[in-house]
């Protein structure tokens, strides 16, 4: 169902390169490489079970956290109605 210039299907394709932004975008995110031993932040010793679970990691869980929390996502508008982007 399209409307006004749109070509059948365009909502879907909208959809699915959201999607795909987003995933992309997760992946990004994830530690890849050797595990640091001390906290990049903080210098604290990371434990060895966590290096282990989660190979990569160069933060302790506590400043992993924070980092965390500080992190804000924005997502495109990808409407063309003057609605959408006045929200």
């Amino acid at each position: 169902m399209a409307g006004g210039w749109t070509r059948d299907g365009a909502v879907q394709d909208q959809i699915d390169d959201t999607v795909a932004d987003a995933v992309k975008a997760a992946r990004a995110r994830i530690p890849a490489g050797d595990s640091a031993a001390e906290c990049d932040e903080c210098g604290e010793p990371i434990p060895e079970a966590r290096r282990k679970a989660q190979p990569g990691v160069r933060t302790c869980v506590a400043c992993q956290a924070s980092l965390d929390a500080a992190v804000k996502i924005v997502g495109i508008n990808r409407r063309g109605s003057k609605d959408s982007q006045l929200r």
